[in-house]
């Protein structure tokens, strides 16, 4: 007598059945009665169907996409913004006539367009030979004293300032500057500083570029020192 058993076929194994259903996609469109049978568990520990599993990933992958649609598009809004605001300031700095315009444009674009805290440029000179603007003249040596860390590497900052920084650079506001971000200002040999804060400690850090605050600079570079003396 034939033992049958050494006839059954051997069942496939799990690999086997996700290479065929990979292979054949419209499986359980042409069995749609096996869904009723194919449980998932649930994060509650109920149980859903395959469909209902799909449609709920589906859902989730879809509103995923809507978020970060709708991030970009709100970044793009932000960058035109930016743009046009930046516009009406450059435009604002070449029609300056004197240093007294130059800087009073870009403080009041800064507090009235950008929103900006606290603004302060800080340039360096003798006060008797630089005056009638809203900057802040000081003797380089004076700067150096005082700020030496900020001028020593010629280069933009964002952060927190010491107490004996933030007070040289805001004065009486010191106290209620969370964050500033610095960038010097140079045409050869660096002639000022462009500083700004923000009550927010958090507002300003040491991972945010400065590439706005940069790109102002440059232009002021170029701007200020036809107003200075050699």
């Amino acid at each position: 007598m034939t033992d049958n058993s050494d006839n059954t076929p051997p069942m496939p194994s799990a690999s086997d059945v996700v290479r065929y259903l990979m292979a054949h996609p419209q499986f359980f469109s042409d069995h749609p009665a096996l869904l009723a049978e194919i449980e998932l568990p649930h994060d509650s520990g109920t149980a859903i169907s395959l469909v209902e599993r799909q449609v709920a990933v589906l859902r989730d992958r879809n509103m995923d996409m809507r978020h970060r649609l709708s991030h970009l598009l709100d970044n793009a809004r932000d960058n035109d913004r930016l743009f046009d605001k930046t516009k009406r300031l450059i435009l604002e700095l070449l029609e300056g006539r004197d240093l007294g315009d130059i800087i009073d444009a870009l403080h009041y674009s800064f507090d009235k367009e950008f929103g900006i805290h606290f603004t302060r440029t800080l340039l360096f000179g003798d006060t008797a030979s630089i005056g009638g603007s809203q900057a802040r003249v000081v003797s380089l040596k004076e700067a150096r004293d005082n700020i030496g860390a900020l001028l020593k590497s010629n280069r933009s900052f964002c952060g927190k300032l010491g107490d004996k920084e933030k007070a040289y650079l805001f004065g009486d506001a010191a106290m209620q500057v969370g964050s500033a971000a610095t960038v010097p200002l140079s045409n050869g040999q660096t002639f000022g500083l462009l500083v700004i804060g923000n009550r927010d400690p958090k507002y300003y850090r040491s991972s945010m570029g400065t590439l706005f605050l940069a790109y102002i600079a440059e232009v002021l570079n170029r701007l200020l020192p036809r107003y200075l003396p050699q």
